[in-house]
C-alpha cells in the first residue's frame, strides 16, 4: 500500500503578494541594468557585458511574466511548468555568463573571479536540480488532477 504526502500551500493571498513582489524586483533590475544607471556603471563589468545581456534580460522578463501570470492563476502544475521555463532560461544566462565572463576583478585583494565562477557553477547545478523537481511536481500534479 502506498501513501501520498499532501503538501499544503501557503494561503493564496500570501502567494499573490510574493508573486507581485517578484514582478516588481524583476522590473527594477531590468531598469537598473538597461536604463539608469545601466550595467556600465558597475566598475567590475567589462565591455563584453552586452554579449550576456540578452539572456540576462530574457531571464528577468520570463520571471516577471511568469509571476504576473501566477498572480492571476497558480495551480501547482502551471507553477511547475513556469518554473521549468524560467529556470531553463536562467541556466542559459548563467552558462553564457560562464563563457563570456564579463567580470574583471584585477586589482582586488581577493580572488573574486574564483568566487564568481564557483557561484555560477552552484547556480547552474542548483537550477538543474530545480528543473528536475519541477518536472516531478508537474507530473504528480497532472496525475492527481489538482
Amino acid at each position: 500500500m502506498s501513501t501520498m504526502t499532501v503538501h499544503h500551500r501557503q494561503p493564496v493571498a500570501g502567494r499573490r503578494i510574493g508573486y507581485t513582489i517578484a514582478v516588481g524586483v524583476n522590473a527594477v533590475l531590468l531598469y537598473l541594468i538597461n536604463v539608469a544607471p545601466g550595467w556600465d556603471a558597475v566598475p567590475f563589468l567589462t565591455p563584453a557585458t552586452p554579449q550576456v545581456l540578452p539572456w540576462v534580460n530574457a531571464a528577468l522578463i520570463a520571471s516577471a511574466v511568469a509571476n504576473a501570470l501566477y498572480v492571476v492563476w497558480d495551480p501547482r502544475w502551471f507553477r511547475a511548468l513556469g518554473d521549468i521555463v524560467t529556470t531553463s532560461i536562467g541556466i542559459v544566462a548563467m552558462v553564457r555568463l560562464w563563457q563570456v565572463f564579463p567580470l574583471d576583478f584585477t586589482g582586488w585583494s581577493f580572488d573574486w573571479s574564483l568566487v564568481a565562477r564557483i557561484a555560477l557553477g552552484i547556480g547552474i547545478g542548483g537550477s538543474i536540480i530545480g528543473i528536475v523537481v519541477a518536472l516531478v511536481t508537474l507530473v504528480r500534479s497532472v496525475a492527481v488532477r489538482e
